[in-house]
């Protein structure tokens, strides 16, 4: 039986809780905390941070009831914390991720602003990135997830799985569990986790696009010859913004890769069903690295256009000081010899050659003309007069 929508309900907006028990292909949806496991699959509970806090104490009940261990205080004291970066801790019954995700949010993140009027520097698409952590925990039947006050991680991924779901029921037996991950529903809790991160880390390649635009067009200004670049606060806000996010995703990479090398270490029974989805595992795990992989590639190439169009800006800027020093200064020789020639006669002595001349005037005013003509075209013989470029 299948009964979910694809949209959150009011109740489970307003409590900030939602259970979901997967059984093969067959998916619950609900608000109410399991009393016990079922016979078969395995349990999501998904709350968001402030109704984590606010239900701990039945939260913690559930936990026990079900698995028979509750989370540990230090691990409660993560799943609460907002500022938590990216890390990935264990015990002995069950694992723990916290993962900063990467989301086009509507500017009301957790994540503190660099700059005093709270929001994040650079341009509007690196202001609307909501970098909010999203803990979990994992145990062997049951998936416990914490998610910031909007929960837009857990309603997106939730109404893709209950549509997949529904997509499939009837094609296929929603209770063959050897075909689960194949039409979309994990086949356990850790898969479950991966897929979530997965999507977490793609939605940073939804706004690839439009931050890759705006840089560009940044870019271009700098560039532009007949254009006065004014944004250089923007623009340096942008790198910091980038910075950041190089960071954040290092954090991520960091964490992915210590589950990935934790799973080494699970006691996998001989069954082939065991084996294959124990394998699974680690190929979603290399893939959700191979993911953050490809951001942390484009941030740190968006970051190296965005400095050498700073730079490129300033080479361009010096080379036309230096056009403009070179003109001037074959000007100045041009009018060096002229100027000299006028000092000379109009020096304050009574007999000097040819002052008296009617001719002389001409002649003079003639021999200054040739002077500068000859000058000026062996300058721009040797480009002195040219622009660069040109």
């Amino acid at each position: 039986m299948w009964r979910a929508s694809s949209t959150a309900c009011p109740e489970a907006k307003a409590s900030g809780v939602r259970v979901f028990t997967i059984t093969g292909a067959r998916v619950e949806a609900g608000q109410a905390l399991p009393e016990q496991l079922p016979a078969q699959g395995y349990v999501w509970i998904s709350c968001s941070r402030t109704a984590f806090e606010s239900e701990l104490s039945r939260i913690q009940s559930t936990l026990e009831r079900l698995t028979g261990r509750a989370l540990v205080d230090l691990h409660v004291s993560d799943l609460l914390n907002a500022q938590l970066p990216s890390h990935f801790d264990y015990s002995s019954h069950y694992d723990l991720m916290v993962f900063r995700r990467l989301a086009q949010g509507d500017g009301a993140s957790n994540t503190p602003a660099p700059d005093a009027r709270g929001k994040r520097p650079g341009p509007p698409v690196l202001q609307r990135i909501d970098t909010s952590p999203v803990g979990f925990a994992v145990f062997d039947r049951v998936l416990l997830s914490v998610h910031p006050a909007d929960c837009a991680v857990r309603e997106a991924y939730a109404s893709r799985l209950l549509a997949s779901t529904q997509a499939h029921m009837q094609a296929h037996d929603a209770t063959d569990p050897r075909s689960t991950g194949a039409r979309g529903v994990p086949h356990s809790p850790a898969d479950m986790m991966l897929r979530i991160v997965s999507h977490m880390v793609d939605g940073y390649l939804d706004l690839r696009r439009e931050l890759s635009r705006q840089l560009d067009h940044w870019q271009a200004e700098l560039l532009h010859p007949r254009t006065r670049f004014n944004r250089w606060d923007a623009l340096l806000h942008a790198r910091m913004a980038l910075h950041q996010l190089e960071a954040l995703c290092d954090d991520q990479h960091t964490a992915m890769q210590s589950w990935t090398e934790s799973l080494d270490s699970w006691r996998i029974t001989p069954d082939n069903t065991a084996q294959r989805e124990h394998e699974l595992l680690k190929i979603r795990s290399r893939d959700v690295l191979e993911h953050i992989d490809r951001v942390v590639q484009h941030v740190r190439r968006l970051e190296h256009n965005t400095e050498t169009a700073v730079q490129m800006h300033f080479n361009v800027q010096g080379n036309r000081t230096n056009d403009i020093m070179r003109t001037l200064t074959a000007l100045t020789a041009i009018f060096l010899p002229l100027n000299l020639i006028a000092g000379i006669f109009g020096m304050n002595f009574e007999f000097i050659p040819w002052l008296h001349q009617a001719w002389a005037f001409w002649w003079t005013l003639g021999t200054m003309a040739t002077i500068a003509l000859v000058m000026g075209l062996v300058f721009w013989r040797k480009r002195y007069l040219a622009r660069t470029g040109d």
